[in-house]
């Protein structure tokens, strides 16, 4: 026994110094497992260069393996166990099925947001069991959720939202009563943009732990589980964007804690329970785009803490809810199409944060309390369609922030106020269909940034005051319909940017058409009708190529139409009912060919020459001068730009930069992967420059645009549009958006380095027949909604928001997998959502959306929407002799406005008479199409058959597409995708990209110009020449 004894003492000390040796020793062969694993699944990267501190070894000659605890991403424990890997925001392109996760039991959070992480999510993901946060959010996965998940016990956040996700949420990946696996501990689970559907498992229910759940924009239907009534901590609950059915049960109301409802765009119906009522913390509350109906609780804002109230388009009736009244901080509103009742002075009082509240197309009476006038940082006032009666309060037009007024069809009588002046951030005013009398006030020439004007169908009187012109934003006039007088004042002609319409039809104007006129370049409809307007049609009109519809019956007209490509194509009745117009047109009267000379035979060659040499000798100096002077002001300017922008670009930026790469070894490598940029390198050149393959010596290849500058203008052009191209792509990042890897900025040498795009451009694949026939219906939609993506992100997700202003199927481009990458941000646009935004035609001439020469805040983005209509669409772009053909997408009933059909080039895909069942695609009949660019649907608003990413049930109602992140931030929700499609589809046209049309255009309106002063001296010649038929 004692030597027993003995033997233990003995023993004792040697154990404890095997343990004490034993642990560093076992913690450093894990810590070489975890090592290799990382190192191995890093190895199956396409971009290495962020990972050039993984290395198992410090050289080549040592033995000793490097902890990865030193690798950047990567954090440890005081052991040196690996517990946290961090690789956001890296463009990483590999898959997780490369990581052995077994190889680190120990790990607590997992972060790989941002990335292009492609192929499913591995089944031994679920032996990271001590994990506590997994993001896996906003990459290119597929596959189901892995039951394996819930094995996860300890994770609090899961987010794998924005993936290709398909199948249901397994109902075990949450806890039962009996189990002991699930998301116990689970407190944030987004799940949205994906594609998942089915409904949500009532084990959600068991969750007691969550506080937000996110599965907006996916594919969800179903009832909301009574279970999620244990859910007592939830805050957050964002359900929009869906298919879910029923009635919200009551037990919301009972879960005290929420914040943020939203359950807008799906297909809830019935009563909306009184219990809502009850949540006094609530700051949120969307509703809209439902099919509920009764009335609104009216204690919706008891706790007095709403800042967001949306239930539009929905049929609720009775008043609005008196609690509104007494709620501060409201910031939001939009009770639009409803069926509301009640007095408007009664229901809202003064909101010193309100920004946006629409109230149009209810039943609400009563009068416009001067209380609007109060609410200082109100921008938006929209109360259209309603009951409204009495006066305009003029402190409404005080407002120091409004940008839009729309007080349209109500019962609204007396003069408009010369107030209406102050109004100077308005960029719309609609008061059309009112009762309002009196003259158009001259003070309304002060709104110099006012883009949409509607005054008609009132009983406004007097002349049409000359100070319009001064609007010289305008995109929208419509003064038709009132009693107007005197003659159409030629200052509209200054009104360059008009677009959309001009109607003054249905009035009582008299005199001559001013020739002026014809300098609104941009026009496409005309309506002069119903009035008592005499003399020709001005010549100058034929210069309006973009004119679509014209009206000039019902008039006193005489003489020729134009001669244009536009007037020979409008049908006679738009010039009927005048007094002896004529022309080369079906059911018009022939001009006569004989003309009558004023003068007698005998001497008139004579004083004809006369007149000639006296005019030109006077005119020739002065024109020469001009000519001389503007050419010099010219170039000098061009000069200064292209040397301020290279300064400018060389204080921010480097000689040569390339994105996670060592610059100068890029350059030399690029040089020589195209043996100094040779010919035999080249696939493919534009406006600035041609584009190069490029192999690196590790075998990756690059696609590289070299910039030529060639004159001095064309200097200045180039580096604009280098400046735009870095700036865009170093500060954007999409999954569809080509990527940026570097360039390189020299005195001989200026290029942009690219990701190489195997299948080049959409042009390239469209418009040859096998291209197209491999393009089917499937792959087409989406590159469509790969472009839509691409859009919607590049609007609403940067900051500021950007314009690309040239989508064409040249600059959409094409990975191996035929994925969309959007191109050449050389004229794309930053906009400031604190200014108007305005600027100057950019973009493929043919590809432009009917507001693609004038951008602004309020209508950016929905001009590349359109042009996405017209890319994906296959529709090439205008010949300088044919009429444009707007991406409008829209087919009027009436023959006389129809488009001209494109000419088809490559063959349609195969199966097109099944295309609704291949891929539902909507016809575009079921769609809104517009030519307002107010109006179109824009991309993050698509109808659910063209991308299930964004379901919005109802795509047709564009008013409601704004909603308000929490903490008085502005979500634009607001968006449309229009699937441009006729009946069989037409087949995809040829695009022609010529470089002259744009210059033609400024030379069009220069020649403008020119017609006026011509016609001018035309008159003077004509008085000088009876002058000197006397004395001869």
């Amino acid at each position: 026994m004692a030597n027993i004894t003995r033997s233990i003492k003995l023993l004792v000390p040697m154990i404890i110094t095997c343990i004490v040796f034993l642990c560093p020793c076992n913690a450093y062969v894990a810590g070489q497992t975890e090592a290799e694993a990382l190192f191995r699944w890093k190895q199956s990267f396409r971009n290495q260069s962020f990972f050039t501190s993984w290395l198992l070894t410090e050289n080549v000659n040592s033995s000793s393996t490097i902890s990865p605890c030193r690798w950047r991403g990567i954090a440890c424990d005081n052991q040196g166990r690996v517990t946290n890997i961090t690789l956001s925001y890296l463009s990483l392109q590999g898959t997780l099925e490369a990581l052995n996760f077994s190889s680190f039991p120990y790990l607590i959070g997992l972060d790989l947001k941002y990335n292009y992480f492609t192929g499913i999510i591995p089944t031994n993901i679920g032996m990271i069991s001590r994990v506590q946060y997994l993001d896996l959010s906003t990459n290119d996965l597929d596959g189901t959720i892995p039951l394996s998940l819930s094995n996860l016990t300890l994770v609090e956040e899961l987010d794998l939202s924005r993936n290709n996700l398909t199948g249901q949420i397994p109902p075990t990946l949450f806890p039962t009563e009996q189990s002991t696996t699930g998301l116990i501990r689970i407190k944030r689970l987004l799940l949205q943009e994906t594609f998942l559907d089915g409904p949500i498992p009532s084990t959600i229910g068991n969750c007691r732990n969550l506080t937000l759940i996110a599965f907006d924009d996916s594919q969800f239907s179903g009832h909301i589980p009574a279970s999620m009534a244990n859910l007592s901590e939830l805050t957050i609950l964002r359900l929009n964007q869906n298919y879910f059915t029923g009635e919200i049960p009551a037990f919301i109301g009972r879960l005290s804690k929420l914040t943020d409802l939203r359950l807008f765009v799906n297909e809830f119906s019935g009563h909306i329970p009184q219990e809502i009522g009850n949540l006094s913390a609530m700051t949120v509350l969307h509703l809209a785009e439902n099919n509920f109906v009764g009335t609104l609780p009216p204690q919706v804002c008891q706790g007095g803490k709403l800042v967001n109230f949306s239930a539009a388009y929905n049929n609720f009736t009775g008043p609005i809810p008196i609690s509104l009244r007494n709620c501060p901080d409201l910031y939001r509103v939009r009770l639009e199409h409803n069926q509301l009742t009640g007095d408007l002075d009664q229901a809202f009082g003064v909101y010193p944060n309100l920004n946006y509240i629409d109230l149009s197309y209810n039943q609400l009476g009563g009068e416009l309390s001067a209380n609007w006038g109060r609410s200082y940082n109100l921008s938006v006032l929209r109360i259209a369609g309603n009951s409204i009666r009495g006066e305009i309060p003029n402190n409404i037009f005080q407002l120091p922030n409004l940008v839009v007024l729309d007080l349209s069809s109500n019962r609204l009588h007396g003069n408009i106020s010369s107030e209406v002046g102050q109004g100077l951030q308005l960029l719309e005013l609609h008061m059309q269909n009112n009762l309002l009398s009196g003259q158009v006030p001259v003070h309304i020439g002060d709104l110099n940034d006012l883009q949409h004007l509607d005054f008609s169908n009132n009983s406004l009187t007097g002349p049409i005051p000359h100070e319009i012109g001064m609007c010289t934003n305008l995109l929208s006039l419509n003064l038709s319909n009132n009693q107007l007088t005197s003659q159409i004042p030629e200052e509209i002609g200054q009104l360059r940017q008009l677009q959309l319409f001009l109607d003054l039809s249905h009035n009582s104007l008299t005199g001559e058409i001013p020739p002026q006129l014809g300098q609104l370049i941009n026009l496409q409809t005309l309506n002069l009708s119903y009035n008592n307007l005499n003399g020709t049609i001005p010549a100058s009109l034929a210069l309006i190529r973009s004119l679509q519809r014209v009206d000039f019956s019902h008039n006193e007209l005489e003489g020729p139409l134009p001669e244009s490509s536009a007037f020979s194509s409008f049908p006679s009745k738009d010039f009927s009912d005048n007094k002896d117009l004529c022309g080369k047109k079906t059911g018009m009267k022939p001009c006569k060919s004989t003309h009558i000379s004023p003068f007698p035979t005998r001497g008139r060659k004579n004083c004809v020459k006369l007149i000639l040499v006296v005019c030109l000798s006077s005119i020739l100096p002065f024109l020469l001068v001009l000519t001389c002077s503007i050419i010099i002001c010219k170039r000098y300017r061009m000069r200064k730009c292209k040397e301020h922008q290279v300064q400018k670009l060389n204080r921010s930026e480097s000689m040569f930069t390339a994105l996670n790469h060592d610059g100068k070894l890029m350059y030399k490598d690029i040089v020589q992967g195209t043996k100094n940029f040779d010919s035999t390198y080249c696939i493919g050149f534009g406006a600035y420059g041609r584009v190069y393959k490029a192999e690196l010596p590790n075998g990756q290849v690059l696609a590289v645009k070299k910039l030529e500058s060639g004159t001095k203008e064309k200097a200045a052009l180039v580096a604009k549009s280098f400046m735009n191209e870095v700036k865009s792509l170093t500060e954007i990042r999409h999954r569809n958006i080509v990527k940026l890897y570097g360039f390189c900025l020299q005195d001989k040498m200026t290029f942009l380095v690219y990701e190489y795009m195997e299948r080049g451009s959409l042009a390239d694949v469209l418009y040859s027949n096998e291209g197209a026939r491999e393009l089917d219906w499937g792959k087409r939609v989406k590159i469509i909604k790969g472009v839509a993506d691409a859009l919607a992100y590049l609007h609403h997700s940067c900051l500021p928001s950007v314009v690309h202003r040239d989508i064409s199927s040249k600059n959409v481009l094409l990975c191996s997998q035929l994925e969309a990458r959007v191109s050449d941000f050389g004229t794309a646009k930053f906009l400031n959502p604190d200014s108007s935004n305005w600027t100057v035609l950019a973009g493929t001439y043919g590809y432009l959306a009917p507001a693609g020469n004038l951008l602004n805040a309020k209508a950016f983005n929905n001009l590349n929407v359109c042009v996405d209509g017209c890319v994906v669409k296959g529709r090439a772009n205008v010949d300088d002799d044919e009429e444009e053909d707007e991406c409008d997408g829209e087919e009027d009933d009436d023959t006389e406005f129809e488009p001209t059909s494109p000419v088809p080039k490559g063959e349609a895909p195969a199966g097109a008479p099944i295309i609704k069942e291949q891929t539902d695609v909507p016809d575009p009949k079921e769609l809104t199409t517009e030519t307002n660019p107010q109006n179109p649907s824009s991309s993050s608003s698509q109808n659910p058959t063209i991308g299930a990413t964004y379901p919005f049930a109802h795509a047709q109602r564009l008013d409601y597409l704004f909603t308000l992140v929490m903490g008085h931030s502005e979500a634009m929700m607001e968006f449309a995708h229009e699937a441009h499609r006729r009946n069989g589809l037409e087949q995809w046209l040829t695009e022609k990209v010529d470089k002259a049309l744009a210059g033609q255009m400024m030379i069009m309106e220069q020649l403008g110009d020119m017609t006026m002063a011509l016609q001018k001296m035309n008159k003077n010649l004509t008085t000088l020449e009876d002058i000197m038929f006397q004395a001869c």
